[in-house]
Order: C-alpha cells, then sequence, then structure tokens
C-alpha cells in the first residue's frame, strides 16, 4: 500500500512538472510568434519610410512655391486693383497654395504617425525579447525537460 501510495505521488510529481515545462514552452513559443510577426510588419514599414520621407519633401517644395507664386499674383493685383484678370488668378493662386499646404501638413503627418508606429513596433519586439529571456532563464533553471527528439 505504501508502494502505491509512493509511486502514485512520484508519477503525480513528473505529470505537474511535465505540465509546467509545456505552459512554459507554450508561453515561449507564443512570444516567439508575437516577435516574428512584429518584426515582419516592423520591415514592412521601415520599407515606407523612404518613399514617405520624398512625398513629404515634395509636398513641402510644391507647397512653397505655390505660396511664392500667390505672393507674386498679390503683388501684381495689388499694382492694378481694378484688374479683374489679375485678381481671378490671385485668387486661383491662393486657393492653390491652400490646397498644397494642406497637402504637405497632410504627408507630414503622415510621416509622423509612421515613425511613431515603427517606434512602438520597435518598443513591442523589446518588451516580448525581455518576456522570453525570463521565460528561458525559469526554463534553464527548473528541471531539464525537453520534448524534442534527439537524432
Amino acid at each position: 500500500m505504501k508502494k502505491v501510495l509512493l509511486l502514485t505521488s512520484i508519477g503525480l510529481l513528473f505529470l505537474c512538472m511535465s505540465v509546467s515545462a509545456q505552459k512554459i514552452n507554450t508561453d515561449s513559443l507564443s512570444l516567439v510568434s508575437k516577435i516574428s510577426t512584429d518584426q515582419l510588419k516592423l520591415g514592412k514599414l521601415q520599407n515606407q519610410i523612404e518613399q514617405k520621407t520624398k512625398n513629404q519633401q515634395n509636398a513641402s517644395a510644391q507647397a512653397q512655391q505655390s505660396a511664392n507664386e500667390n505672393s507674386t499674383a498679390a503683388n501684381k493685383l495689388s499694382d492694378n486693383p481694378e484688374n479683374k484678370k489679375l485678381a481671378r488668378r490671385a485668387n486661383n493662386k491662393a486657393g492653390d497654395a491652400r490646397s498644397d499646404s494642406r497637402n504637405a501638413r497632410r504627408e507630414s503627418n503622415s510621416l509622423d504617425k509612421l515613425n511613431k508606429d515603427i517606434q512602438d513596433l520597435k518598443n513591442r519586439i523589446s518588451n516580448n525579447q525581455a518576456k522570453l529571456n525570463m521565460h528561458i532563464q525559469k526554463g534553464s533553471a527548473g528541471p531539464a525537460t525537453t520534448d524534442a527528439i534527439q537524432h
């Protein structure tokens, strides 16, 4: 009777250790999966930086050019305020300048959001890697149970 009780308790002990190791292994695999997915997203976002930067620079240059043209049209109109043709041109140039400046702000905000998303992903990857390191340290400090098949 004592042997059965002793063997049963030893069997339960090994079962509990195996379940604990599987839980750590599952958590580690989940973290590795999250890290891998986040790194893929990070790569895609980083590939967009160059194009977004070019778009922002082009939009900014266009906004500056439109503002200069608007200023020139306004100066011509101030020389001859009764000229309807110059008034119409100045009004059109002012509209172009407003539109281009709005576009430049939109592109700038898009680039800022992209940089923020990249930084957030880097932080999330770093946090998940720290958690994974904790799981690895816990796994190596505990009993050496592996589910891997050795060849």
